[in-house]
């Protein structure tokens, strides 16, 4: 292995990363305001995915322009998702929450099994192999545009919540609960939206990693079981920690494919939680709980 090997390993892994770093975003989002933990977190990421998909099929779009289309789409199925059924449970004890959105989740899956059935697919763009040199340094387009566009979603984000009425509204909600409800804010509302804004988060990511990756309905539960990985590495609740995970894990992975096998990429992820937990439990930008 040469120096300019390991830099296009670690430069791969940092553009995957930025991806799964947005994918995370939409779990801590929902947690860090409404304290509930999204068990169904993958699924509806693969629901974007395969909107994306769909909306390459039918009218050729690629699936970065289908990004605002599959955000805005789960961003009405997480509203009425919140609304409808899980601010019902949010008063109930943890495990009761989880065998709600772990139901979910599985109604998810098998309805897309349904749809459209369990083989993988993907999508074909014109610049699906192509790539540009800088020196030794190899980029491929996709990864580089669905990294743009990941950091254009989560840049939107977070100007979304700190600057704009609404954003800051939410950040109240999460701050305190009842004195939010003291000041005439719609709390329910603004939960469901929380949630709404979560899932968008989720079908962007989808739409966006659909260009480096095949959809099959299976591929959920190993999405919701990374997200959890990044979200506590950086800390859950924390936005910043979300990407800043993100970032880790891809890297890690990239290096995993590169010194071992592409089989150790779970190894490496999960070693890099462990020392994480013994060192900082609070994950790296979250906080200490006192």
């Amino acid at each position: 292995m040469d120096f300019w090997t390991l830099v296009n390993a670690l430069t791969s892994g940092l553009l995957i990363g930025l991806v799964y770093g947005l994918s995370a975003l939409g779990l801590s989002v929902i947690f860090g305001v409404i304290r509930i933990v999204n068990f169904a977190h993958g699924e509806i990421m693969v629901m974007g995915m395969f909107f994306a998909l769909l909306m390459f099929q039918w009218f050729g779009l690629d699936p970065l322009v289908s990004v605002p289309l599959a955000a805005a789409a789960m961003f009405c199925f997480g509203y009425v998702l919140q609304l409808v059924v899980v601010s019902r449970v949010s008063h109930l004890p943890e495990h009761m929450q989880f065998l709600l959105l772990a139901a979910i989740a599985i109604m998810i899956v098998s309805a897309l099994l349904l749809i459209f059935g369990p083989d993988a697919q993907g999508v074909q763009v014109d610049y699906a192999w192509e790539s540009f040199a800088i020196g030794e340094l190899i980029i491929d387009y996709p990864k580089l545009f669905a990294a743009i566009a990941a950091m254009v979603v989560a840049g939107v984000l977070l100007a979304f919540f700190k600057y704009s009425a609404t954003g800051k509204a939410i950040r109240a909600c999460a701050d305190n609960h009842m004195g939010a409800k003291v000041v005439g804010l719609n709390v329910s509302h603004l939960y469901a939206l929380t949630f709404g804004v979560g899932a968008a988060c989720l079908g962007a990511a989808g739409a966006i990693i659909l260009l480096l990756f095949e959809v099959h309905p299976y591929l959920a539960p190993g999405y919701t079981l990374l997200a959890f990985v990044i979200v506590i590495i950086g800390g859950l609740g924390s936005l910043f920690g979300a990407l800043l995970g993100g970032i880790l894990i891809g890297v890690s992975e990239a290096l995993a494919a590169l010194l071992f096998e592409p089989s150790m990429k779970s190894a490496f992820s999960f070693g890099l939680l462990i020392i994480v937990l013994l060192l900082r439990p609070q994950g790296l930008l979250g906080r200490a709980v006192r």
